[in-house]
C-alpha cells in the first residue's frame, strides 16, 4: 500500500507539472476616477468620509453681520463711485467724500488722476492713467 501511495503521488506531480495554470495578469483599478467600476464610488466615498478627520474652520470669526442700513450705505456709496467714474468718460471731474475716505477724480485731456485719501490715517494713494480719450 505504501508503494502504491508513492506511485500515485509521483503520477500526480508529473501530471500537474506539465499543466500550467497561469494566466495573463491584468490590472483593474478599483477607484472609478481611474477607470474602475463606477458602482464602487458610493462605497469609496463612504470609506473616505469615515476616515476623514478634517474639521472646517469656524465661520464665527468675531465679525458681526452687517446691518441693513450699513448694506444700503455701502450700496449707495458703490453707486456714487460708479457714477463719478462714468462722468469722467464725459470729460468731467469730481470728488466723493465718505466717512472713511475722500476720492478725487481729475481728467485733464486724456490724463486721468484718481486720488484716494484715507481719513483715518491720512494715507494717500494716487493712480494715474494716460492716453485716454474722453467720450464725445
Amino acid at each position: 500500500m505504501k508503494h502504491m501511495n508513492r506511485w500515485s503521488w509521483a503520477l500526480l506531480i508529473y501530471l500537474y507539472s506539465n499543466v500550467s495554470f497561469a494566466t495573463e495578469m491584468v490590472y483593474t483599478p478599483i477607484n472609478p476616477s481611474f477607470g474602475g467600476n463606477p458602482l464602487y464610488s458610493a462605497h469609496l466615498l463612504g470609506v473616505a468620509n469615515a476616515i476623514n478627520d478634517y474639521k472646517a474652520p469656524s465661520t464665527d470669526r468675531g465679525f458681526e453681520q452687517e446691518s441693513a442700513i450699513d448694506r444700503l450705505a455701502s450700496s449707495l456709496e458703490s453707486r456714487l463711485i460708479s457714477q463719478l467714474l462714468g462722468d469722467v468718460g464725459n470729460g468731467n471731474s469730481g470728488q466723493l467724500e465718505t466717512s472713511d475716505f475722500i476720492l478725487n477724480i481729475v481728467d485733464s485731456n486724456g490724463r486721468l488722476t484718481v486720488q484716494i485719501v484715507d481719513k483715518a490715517t491720512g494715507e494717500t494713494s494716487e493712480i494715474e492713467v494716460s492716453g485716454l480719450n474722453p467720450d464725445l
